[in-house]
């Protein structure tokens, strides 16, 4: 009776564990069909992308934007998302497209906003991009959309960005002094100070800003609250390197 029993368990332990072990193969295959699915369709977004990106027409680029601005948001940034928003933001700069010499793909408002997404993806390739935008464009728009994206990124090394973004301030205010670049430059000196080495001339800058009256009251007044803020966090350093 006993042995009757055990051999009974014994039957109903091995059931037991086929079905766990079928249920493990169809719960694999089931993962396995879905990632692949997954890879399909991001691909195929990829191509449809590059191709509205690539496009001569206007409207195109413009669905290619809201592609890619679903595609950043759903943190599917491929490297083929990365190329498209990177030809994206050169649009017109460094793809041309021309007609009896005249460009026709000079988009400011596409870079503008490409430059925008590139600043949620923040790797060195979206930094080299934006920082190469905001010295060659000659859009205050697109210029302003790359150096607050470059902010939100906070790679700086060896001051590589704080002193390309110095470089640009000093162009427009000889040049076109803009209130609202002004903004996004002092801003992004405030988002990059923890990382940059030598301060002195971010700090000269943003005294620049702040005593030039072809600025906006209010853009001033942010650059001397950001002149205050560095400066007290320098006194703040020094007085605890000086009690060590």
């Amino acid at each position: 009776m006993k042995v009757t029993k055990l051999v009974a368990c014994a039957c109903c332990i091995l059931v037991s564990n086929v079905l766990f072990a079928q249920e493990q193969t169809v719960k694999s295959q089931r993962k396995s069909e879905t990632t692949v699915e997954d890879e399909y369709m991001s691909s195929a977004e990829d191509t449809i992308i590059g191709e509205l990106a690539s496009s001569d027409d206007y409207d195109n680029k413009l669905v290619a934007l809201s592609y890619l601005k679903d595609a950043v948001e759903g943190g599917r940034t491929s490297p083929e998302v990365i190329a498209s928003l990177s030809r994206l933001a050169g649009e017109g700069v460094k793809t041309t497209a021309r007609t009896n010499g005249r460009v026709m793909n000079n988009f400011p408002d596409v870079r503008a906003q490409a430059c925008d997404l590139l600043g949620e993806v923040k790797t060195e390739e979206s930094k080299n991009t934006l920082v190469s935008i905001a010295v060659e464009d000659k859009e205050p728009m697109v210029v302003t959309a790359a150096i607050r994206s470059l902010g939100n990124i906070g790679i700086n090394d060896n001051d590589e960005v704080v002193n390309m973004i110095e470089f640009v301030h000093k162009r427009y205010a000889a040049l076109n002094p803009t209130s609202s670049l002004a903004l996004e430059i002092l801003n992004a000196y405030e988002k990059l100070a923890p990382n940059v080495q030598d301060k002195g001339p971010m700090i000269q800058s943003i005294s620049e800003i702040r005593t030039n009256y072809r600025y906006a009251t209010p853009v001033r007044t942010r650059a001397t609250e950001l002149l205050k803020s560095l400066q007290g966090g320098s006194k703040k350093k020094s007085n605890t390197n000086d009690a060590k």
